[in-house]
């Protein structure tokens, strides 16, 4: 028995939670920057000066694209629905389908988003919308162009979900979670003590990377690990340095610079 039951289905809470927990989580990034000033990769005025998108334009982009997974969610979840109740499974299955789903979506958003790279019309078409954003900031995480969101965050979702065979129950965890860690990976602090600098190699600073004009070719992996940068030749290692004027910074090692 959990709190929503009887009041919202896991279906609508599994299409809709993530949704919340993007503007949430993304908020709470913006409002306790003021206090970890020293904790930024990138100062305010490279943020105002370098990304080549304004702020409401970046949060109509991310408003279209939720728009279009609540779309593509209701269905899926319509198609695959039951007329009977599922039963939520043990707990070591549920973690097992979360492990798993992280490796399907990893791979799925590893190869799209590389190819969206070496192809050239992609890229100019499509992906560089997402690289407009040379600093990132925290709700520009899912700001994409649509077909990008579709093809790389909707299907890669839309396939964890389908091949671990999770409830609908345990995907309102996984995508809020999965949610989370986009936003977590593109806030630009590097702040003490977080939970995912410690668990996941796949961080801030290593998409902050990959964000910049020396790392577009390097650390495609994304959400969580970085497994198929290391397997593909694609990663690049990189140090974290003392800003002179304040503040932290990801320098690549040299060795890997083209």
């Amino acid at each position: 028995m959990v709190f929503w039951e009887g009041y919202v289905s896991d279906e609508v809470l599994g299409t809709f939670a993530p949704i919340g927990v993007y503007w949430l989580y993304s908020a709470m990034y913006h409002f306790v920057i003021p206090p970890f000033e020293n904790y930024r990769l990138h100062s305010v005025e490279d943020e105002r000066t370098k990304n080549l998108v304004t702020v409401p334009q970046v949060v109509r982009g991310v408003l279209l694209q939720q728009l279009i997974q609540v779309v593509v969610a209701l269905l899926l979840f319509t198609v695959t629905g039951q007329e009977e109740k599922v039963q939520q499974p043990e707990l070591w299955v549920v973690a097992l389908q979360f492990v798993m789903a992280m490796v399907v979506m990893d791979t799925w958003q590893y190869f799209c988003h590389r190819w969206m790279h070496l192809n050239k019309f992609m890229y100019k078409h499509v992906h560089s919308l997402h690289h407009r954003l040379v600093v990132p900031f925290a709700f520009g995480a899912l700001y994409n162009h649509p077909l990008e969101g579709l093809l790389l965050d909707t299907v890669g979702g839309a396939l964890s979900f389908l091949v671990t065979g999770m409830t609908p129950r345990t995907a309102i965890f996984f995508f809020s979670f999965a949610t989370i860690k986009t936003v977590d990976d593109h806030c630009g602090l590097w702040l003490p003590y977080n939970p995912f600098h410690y668990v996941f190699w796949n961080n801030t600073a290593y998409h902050d990377i990959h964000h910049q004009l020396h790392g577009t070719k390097y650390n495609f992996s994304q959400p969580f690990f970085i497994t198929w940068d290391k397997l593909c030749g694609t990663h690049m290692p990189f140090v974290l340095q003392k800003r002179v004027e304040g503040g932290l910074e990801a320098r690549p090692l040299q060795k890997k610079i083209e």
